[in-house]
This record gives structure tokens, C-alpha cells and sequence, in this order.
């Protein structure tokens, strides 16, 4: 049985979800007043509260058919951190030049998508798992490939039909959800005197599928 669901939480609730990344930071207070900082997991993982974003009884009713058909923490789904869903910036549409994702080495044909997030020198790149069906697009050397590669949509796999040749710079852009799964087993709802719905916390966090 799968336990991940290709589809996509109401982006018109999520649109007004609060959340963001978090980082599991461990730190040592030395005697001497210096601290040491680790950190085990190398991504950070992503929690939401989808409640911010009800505003209607109808919201309310979307959420229970979507959390019912997930089976409370069963099946995993998408989705669309509106604060960070594509490699452009802004509002700008995403183009097949925004990031690099490899340099080929004349043999290998599978590319892992990625975005990267660059600031004052450092570097985090970040897997992209979940690519948004009709956004991909590719380049080679900052020229537009139309065709000659695929993308598997439930891995973020970037496959050539010939591998890039030795020192080529891929790059791509493109939209892209998060995997994620709610995280309790129960959904308390209550449905005030004026008809609006509202839920205390509806917890979702991010999933690894890869």
C-alpha cells in the first residue's frame, strides 16, 4: 500500500497557514564562556498549522474530506509553502536558467532537482522531491532544452536521453510542493453560531521520501 498521496492540500487554505523551516541545533556551554554548535540532521524540516488559513464553514468541510481521505497521519500529500515554492525570486516566473543543479561528467544521466539558497558565501542546497507537473525547464550551458530529457514528478529525477557532456552546467527551473502528512490522529472541529468554521491547530510537517 503507498503512504504517500500525489496530491495537493486546498492551496487557498494554505495560503494563510503560518510555518516555516526549523533546525535542530545542539549547544554545548563550555566553562571557559565559548559555545560549541552541531547540527545532526543536514536539511531542516518544515512545520505548518494549516488553521490560519480557515475562513469559512466551507473551508472547514474541505479540510475534513481532505484529512479523512489521508487518513489522519496514514498517507503523506503535498504541499505549497506559498512563502517558498519555486526557484525565482519574487513573483518572477521561474525560468530554466534560475539554479544550477549539476555539472555532467560525460556518463551520468540522472540529476537530483535542487534549490539553493546562497548568502555572504554559504550554501544550502536543498533536494526538490516534489516537483509541480508543467513548471520544469531545462538548460545546458544556458541554452533552452525543449526536449531530450524527462522528470519523474514524484522524485524530482531529472533523466537525459544522453548524458551531458564532460564539464556541461545544468541548470533549471521551476515550482515545487513539500512532502508532507498531518501530524495528529484526530482533527477537533467546532463550527460557531455565525456559521464560520474554526479548528484549535491542524499540525502538518514535513516527510522524507527519499
Amino acid at each position: 500500500m503507498p503512504s504517500f498521496h500525489e496530491t495537493q492540500f486546498p492551496p487557498n487554505i494554505s495560503y494563510g497557514a503560518k510555518g516555516g523551516p526549523i533546525r535542530l541545533t545542539q549547544v554545548v556551554q563550555k566553562s571557559n564562556g565559548f559555545e560549541e554548535r552541531n547540527q545532526p540532521a543536514e536539511h531542516s524540516r518544515r512545520k505548518y498549522n494549516a488553521a490560519a488559513g480557515l475562513r469559512s464553514i466551507e473551508h472547514v468541510q474541505d479540510i475534513l474530506r481532505f484529512w479523512e481521505a489521508r487518513r489522519g497521519k496514514l498517507y503523506g500529500f503535498r504541499w505549497k509553502d506559498w512563502a517558498d515554492y519555486q526557484t525565482s525570486y519574487g513573483k518572477q516566473v521561474p525560468t530554466d536558467v534560475d539554479v544550477i543543479q549539476g555539472v555532467g561528467d560525460g556518463t551520468e544521466q540522472q540529476f537530483q532537482l535542487v534549490k539553493r539558497y546562497i548568502d555572504a558565501g554559504e550554501e544550502y542546497i536543498r533536494p526538490i522531491h516534489k516537483p509541480v507537473e508543467n513548471t520544469v525547464s531545462i538548460s545546458i550551458d544556458d541554452t533552452p532544452l525543449a526536449s531530450g530529457w524527462s522528470v519523474d514528478l514524484t522524485s524530482g529525477v531529472v533523466t537525459f536521453d544522453a548524458a551531458p557532456a564532460l564539464d556541461a552546467v545544468i541548470k533549471a527551473g521551476f515550482q515545487f510542493d513539500v512532502p508532507v502528512r498531518f501530524d495528529a490522529d484526530q482533527l477537533p472541529v467546532s463550527v460557531d453560531a455565525f456559521q464560520a468554521g474554526s479548528v484549535p491547530a491542524i499540525n502538518i510537517v514535513e516527510i522524507r521520501v527519499a
